[in-house]
This record gives C-alpha cells, sequence and structure tokens, in this order.
C-alpha cells in the first residue's frame, strides 16, 4: 500500500505555548520600565551630557553646545585624573575586595564556631553600622579619626602619638572607616552560604583528618565560590559609588590625596560649574564598574558545574 501523507501538527498548541511564555514575562514589565526610567535614563543623559558644554549657571545652563571630545580631551591630560583613578583602586581593592571581603568571611566563620550569645553580640555589633544612614556613618568615622577625636584620644591615654589622621593619613581612616561600614553585609552573605554548606560533607573529611584549614579552603570555599563571586560584584559597584563618606571626612583632601573619582565628579560639576566636564569623569566611573561587573557575571558563569 502506498504510504499515507503524514499530517501536520496543529498549530495551535504551538501559538498557545508561545502565549504562556510570554505571560509570564507580563509581570517582569513593570520592572523593566523603571530600570528603563531611572537607571538606564539617567545613564544615557549622562554619556550625552559629557559631550556638551552643559552648565551649572551661565549661558551654557539654559542652552549647552555640542563639544564633541573635548570634555575627554581634557580629562585625559587632567593630572589630577591618573591620581583620582589610583586612589579609586586603592580605595576599592583595599577597603571592599580585602577589608570587606576577607573581614567579612572570617567573622561568619568564627561565628559558626562560639556561642549562640557570642555569636549574636559580635553579629549586632557588626550590623549596627551598616544599618546606619551614611551620612551618620560618615560623621561618626569623622568624629573618631579627627585629631581630637576618639582614636587619638585613647592613643592619647596610652602615651602614644597622636597624628592628624584626616590629614596625615587620609585614605588610610577613610577605608578603615568604609571597612568598618560595610562588613556587616559580606557577613551576612558569607553566614547564609556557609549554612549551605552539607553538614555530612564537611564530616567526612574531618573523619579522614582534614584540619580547619584544610577544610575551609579545599572544601568550604570551592562550595561556596558563587557568593564570593557574587559578594565581590556587589560591595566592588557599592564601594566604587561611595561618595558621603569620603566628603565629610577630607573633602578629597589635603591637596587631591584623597580625591576618588565620585568626589572629583561631584567638584567638577557643582562646585566649579562645569557639568559636561563632571559628567565626563562620571562616565568613566560608569564604564569601570561596568567592567567590574562583566568580569564578575564572567566569574560567576565559570564557576558554575
Amino acid at each position: 500500500m502506498p504510504e499515507l501523507p503524514r499530517s501536520r501538527p496543529p498549530a495551535r498548541p504551538r501559538t498557545q505555548a508561545a502565549f504562556r511564555r510570554w505571560a509570564r514575562l507580563l509581570p517582569a514589565v513593570p520592572a523593566v520600565l523603571l530600570l528603563l526610567v531611572f537607571l538606564a535614563g539617567p545613564v544615557l543623559w549622562a554619556f550625552h551630557a559629557s559631550f556638551t558644554n552643559a552648565a551649572l549657571t551661565g549661558r551654557n545652563a539654559r542652552s549647552p553646545g555640542w563639544v564633541g571630545l573635548e570634555n575627554y580631551q581634557r580629562l585625559f591630560t587632567d593630572p589630577v585624573l591618573p591620581l583620582s583613578l589610583g586612589l579609586t583602586v586603592l580605595f576599592v581593592g583595599g577597603s571592599a575586595i580585602l577589608g570587606q571581603n576577607l573581614l567579612g568571611l572570617t567573622i561568619a566563620v568564627l561565628m559558626r564556631q562560639a556561642r549562640r550569645p557570642v555569636a549574636a553580640v559580635v553579629g549586632t555589633a557588626v550590623v549596627a553600622a551598616w544599618v546606619l544612614p551614611e551620612i551618620v556613618a560618615a560623621f561618626a568615622a569623622y568624629a573618631y579619626f579627627s585629631r581630637d577625636g576618639t582614636l587619638n584620644q585613647l592613643l592619647g591615654g596610652l602615651g602614644l602619638g597622636q597624628p592628624d589622621w584626616l590629614y596625615a593619613f587620609p585614605m588610610v581612616a577613610i577605608m578603615l572607616a568604609n571597612v568598618w561600614r560595610g562588613t556587616a553585609f559580606s557577613m551576612l552573605v558569607y553566614r547564609a552560604a556557609l549554612d549551605d554548606v552539607p553538614a555530612d560533607v564537611t564530616e567526612a573529611a574531618l573523619m579522614d583528618g582534614a584540619g580547619a584549614w584544610q577544610r575551609l579552603a579545599f572544601i568550604t570555599l570551592p562550595m561556596i565560590r558563587g557568593s564570593i563571586a557574587t559578594n565581590l560584584m556587589l560591595i566592588t559597584l557599592q564601594t566604587l559609588a561611595v561618595f558621603t563618606l569620603v566628603w565629610v571626612m577630607t573633602a578629597g583632601g589635603p591637596s587631591n590625596t584623597s580625591t576618588t573619582l565620585p568626589v572629583l565628579a561631584y567638584v567638577e560639576a557643582f562646585k566649579f560649574g562645569d557639568i559636561g566636564y563632571g559628567t565626563a569623569v562620571a562616565s568613566v566611573l560608569i564604564l569601570i564598574g561596568a567592567a567590574f561587573g562583566a568580569a564578575y557575571v564572567r566569574l560567576l558563569r565559570e564557576g558554575k558545574p
């Protein structure tokens, strides 16, 4: 018998499946619109303004003109930019990647070994700095590191020197303040990640004779590498954008020795009134943040099994 032609499957189920896929995306539409309005919109405006001579006051404030790459040419010949860029890298690397990340992990590990009352007290003390409004934490850090502040009072009581921390060592003071301010976030991330590590795996390693450091280095850390990459990405981007803490403590001084990129952008845009040049600095900061974010996302993808 001749073979009968096969009938094509009806298209209706396929259409219904496509409709259901699109229907699942509908709840995300408001969030996407909000991101476009409040995130993508200001970013695009900043890039556009960086190619103009927009100003805070005067004729250019009313009708800014297009100047092309003039702001960027001026930026990359500005002697303050390399200093500001280096201070920003130092600030992020010292206070976030090393300071907050390692201290948060250390506290989380120790809290798992400590008794519950001790862990509760330590956790509350660390989180207290994080829940403070940023401006309050900045003034508290200023009061601690100022010439007549708490730190020098303690050092004087011990018979030690009393340096002017905010003048002689401004970046050291700012980095320590940022570590104090933000360590709680890393601690909470790692505390949750460590709770998800299966107990039977670490118990098996203990029975095989692995010490505490060996279990941490070869079992625990590899199992929470996704949380490590996520935490590094978040605290890096948060620290890149820190402005209030630096401005309240030193205002970028003395002599630009604590002028990070956010402070430089603010000074140029709102102190000197050059919005176009200030947004050019901000655009460089946005690109640096995007580069860090892309690197961490790639790290996350490579870490997946």
